[in-house]
């Protein structure tokens, strides 16, 4: 949404997917995901997240077979204290994320789970994801009870999803 703040306290739905939207973390059978070792990297790091993160809460969340949905609570953004970067001219301002945002969260996100999947494969400098990915800002209770139902339901609902590169009636948004 042009001008959020998304560093300030809120909850957040998110969807990563994975570069070309190829089945690389595993697949799904009899409404489960079966995760291949590449997904357990990604299942890892995603917890890793909240773990080095203080700021942040991880709720409900899937790795699917070529993305993955989550939930994240920003709780509390701090104010005070070095983001680890020296001071740029404004000119190049734009080109970093706000730090402790959900921006640079999902980018450091994606960065520790590529380099993890490429040692693993050994294809180093191979892509792993999407560029960006998809926010939802999480509004009330409702959205969110909505939200963590459809997260415990994708796994289900395979077949009919848009991900799925086997499903007929997708339309590639």
């Amino acid at each position: 949404m042009p001008g959020y703040d998304y560093a300030q306290h809120g909850a957040y739905f998110v969807t990563i997917c994975a570069h070309n939207r190829e089945s690389l973390f595993g697949d799904v059978g009899d409404g489960e995901v079966k995760l291949n070792n590449v997904g357990r990297l990604v299942y890892e790091e995603w917890l890793y997240t909240e773990k080095i993160r203080p700021e942040v809460q991880l709720d409900g969340f899937v790795v699917m077979p070529n993305h993955l949905h989550g939930i994240i609570t920003i709780v509390s953004p701090r104010t005070v204290g070095a983001h680890g970067r020296a001071p740029l001219h404004a000119e190049h301002t734009l080109l970093y994320r706000k730090p402790r945002s959900l921006g640079s969260l999902i980018e450091g996100f994606k960065s520790a789970a590529t380099k993890r999947i490429n040692q693993y494969r050994r294809t180093p400098g191979q892509p792993i994801w999407q560029r960006n990915y998809y926010e939802h800002i999480i509004r009330d209770e409702t959205d969110l009870d909505r939200i963590r139902q459809y997260i415990r339901d994708n796994p289900a609902r395979w077949a009919e999803d848009t991900y799925n590169p086997t499903n007929a009636s997708r339309s590639n948004p």
